[in-house]
């Protein structure tokens, strides 16, 4: 079966699978950029996403932040594209801007904030790496104002600063797609308050663009959506782009064979890699209980558990397209096995199951 495709917005179809590139230039090579992109373009994927921040061993820990890499993963997508002379409008370009950190000096020293200025010089950034005209998705990576993430799940009103408003972010993002350089917008990492904010943002300014997608962690182990963002997205007709569906690997059960592979990341970036390490923790009873029990269901109804991850992903019905990673070329082709794969009822209501006893271990 071939990957099956989604209409994501008017005259913007995207493949259900879409290849994360976030590994391009750390992990991955230029050739072994390349030879991912071939296998999944070939096998029917169109869907690529990026970020300006890309390619990065370790978010929130300065020290092993790389400015050398930062931008590398759109280069080589945009290398790619140009070397293989793929026709533009057969790829799906999404990319990201970065939200205020304070860490990454290097680009724009900071960022400090996601005013006009840095939302158009991302844009323009952006354009020039992956050496194209346009991007078909623009996101904001992350909020310009606290939010709980990235495994923090209660909201603390005290942590809350003086940020930029949304009205002044959409107002930048509507002059690109004006000017031709963006065709759609997108959130990520994003909470059902600040979703509806830029909804009714948008519909106060009627020439601003809509949001046409949220692109947040979702996967057997987090299921954090299904409550007050799948509302908000189902009456918006905004769709959810679900990334980490293997939760950083862990779902693959590879992290269960003698502790995984000495390069899976969890064990490549060991003591230095602070969201994977408090939000993807093996120490942690309740994810490696639930883990267990998913890999048991799998083996019982003779499913490959990255089948059973990604297929779950893409069963939910707002669901546009599962956002996953891939180091190495058997790694993309277990993941593409799995459009092949219907779950049954009765696997579902064990899944459930698990569900109900674990609830989101990994949010």
């Amino acid at each position: 079966m071939s990957v099956p495709l989604f209409n994501l917005a008017p005259n913007l179809t995207v493949s259900r699978l879409c290849l994360g590139t976030m590994t391009f230039g750390e992990q991955n090579s230029l050739i072994e950029s390349f030879q991912l992109l071939d296998k999944a373009f070939n096998s029917g994927i169109n869907f690529f996403d990026s970020a300006e921040m890309y390619s990065f061993t370790v978010l929130s820990m300065v020290k092993f932040m790389r400015a050398d890499t930062q931008g590398r993963s759109e280069e080589y997508l945009g290398r790619w594209i140009k070397d293989r002379g793929i026709p533009r409008d057969r790829v799906v370009l999404a990319t990201k801007v970065a939200g205020p950190s304070g860490q990454m000096t290097w680009i724009r020293g900071g960022p400090e904030c996601l005013d006009g200025k840095n939302i158009t010089e991302a844009i323009d950034n952006s354009l020039t790496r992956l050496q194209t005209d346009y991007i078909d998705l623009h996101q904001i990576h992350w909020p310009d104002r606290y939010v709980p993430m990235f495994g923090e799940t209660e909201y603390d009103p005290a942590r809350q600063y003086c940020s930029n408003p949304i009205e002044d972010q959409l107002h930048a993002l509507s002059k690109a797609v004006d000017a031709g350089k963006i065709r759609y917008i997108g959130l990520s990492n994003e909470t059902a308050y600040g979703l509806m904010k830029f909804l009714q943002a948008g519909d106060r300014a009627k020439d601003h663009p809509m949001i046409v997608s949220l692109q947040n962690s979702y996967s057997l182990l987090c299921r954090t959506f299904d409550s007050a963002l799948a509302e908000c997205c189902h009456h918006e007709s905004v769709f959810l782009l679900a990334y980490s569906p293997l939760a950083m690997g862990i779902l693959s059960g590879k992290y269960f064979s003698g502790g995984g592979p000495t390069d899976a990341r969890l064990n490549l970036f060991k003591g230095r890699y602070s969201e994977g390490e408090s939000r993807y923790n093996l120490s942690k009873a309740n994810i490696t209980a639930a883990t267990r029990e998913y890999l048991l269901i799998a083996n019982k109804y003779g499913l490959h558990p990255v089948s059973l991850a990604i297929a779950f992903v893409l069963m939910h019905p707002l669901v546009a397209s599962a956002v996953f990673g891939a180091t190495k070329l058997w790694q993309l082709q277990e993941v593409l096995n799995a459009c092949d794969v219907e779950l049954s009822a009765e696997v579902i209501a064990e899944v459930n199951t698990v569900h109900s006893k674990f609830p989101n271990p990994c949010p």
